[in-house]
Order: structure tokens, then sequence, then C-alpha cells
């Protein structure tokens, strides 16, 4: 794993962060109906974790050599309080998977410090998965 690879990959990382950040926040604003309280405070209680990941990020890109992404990823589009779930749970387990792969690519490196930050986020974007798989087990369809 070669340095320049290792923080494209970090920048497609700090892109998807950013874009979870505005897909939690627009979906807070867009929940609806009875459980609408409950669902914006859900989502807007996730953007503290993924801006953390994000400062993470650019940080260590700059650390690297690099210069961080300021461009999000594209937010999956959402017209019902389940498809706004559905999305945040498909977005945190490819999160999780990419999580997983760059801490491989770390350890390749050889930067023990980043794969244990790396797995952090890992434990982070997988609870956030069980979360949100746990609020869809009963919602209806």
């Amino acid at each position: 794993m070669d340095k320049q690879t290792l923080i494209d990959h970090l920048n497609q990382d700090l892109a998807n962060e950013l874009s979870a950040i505005v897909q939690y926040i627009t979906y807070a604003a867009k929940a609806t109906g009875p459980y609408r309280p409950q669902l914006a405070q859900f989502f807007l209680t996730e953007v503290a974790d993924e801006q953390g990941h994000a400062q993470f990020l650019a940080n260590k890109i700059v650390a690297l050599g690099g210069e961080p992404t300021t461009t999000p990823s594209p937010v999956a589009p959402a017209d019902s309080n389940r498809a706004m779930l559905e999305a945040v749970l498909n977005a945190e387990r490819m999160a999780t998977e990419n999580y997983v792969q760059r801490a491989r690519e770390a350890e390749e490196y050889g930067d023990k410090g980043l794969v244990v930050q790396l797995e952090d986020i890992v434990r982070d974007e997988s609870g956030h998965a069980e979360e949100t798989e746990r609020i869809l087990r009963d919602w209806p369809l």
C-alpha cells in the first residue's frame, strides 16, 4: 500500500462522512408523522459522531501530506421515514465495510495508530447500523 493510494481512499471515506452529516441533517428535517420527534433526534444525534470521524480523517490526510476533500458523496434520496432509515442503514453498512478495508490498508502501510483509530470507527459505524436495524425491525412497510 503506497501513501498516495491510502490518502485517496481516506479521502473517499471523508467524502462519505461529509455525506453522512448532510444526510442526517436533511433526514431530521424531513422526518414526519407521530414519531417525527424521536426520528429527528435519532438522526441529529448521529451528526456528532460523523463529524468526529470526518475531522479525524481530514487531520490524518493532512498529516500524510494530502489535501482533504471538501465535496461530500451524493446523499441517497428518500421520501418516507422508512426510506430514510433504509438509506441510513445502507450507508452505515457500507461505511463499516469500507473502514474494515481501510484498516487492512493501514496495517499494510505500517501505520498502527491509524489501524486502531479505524477499528474504533468500525465499532461506531457498526453500532449505528445495529441501532437502525432495531428501529426498522418492526417498522410498518
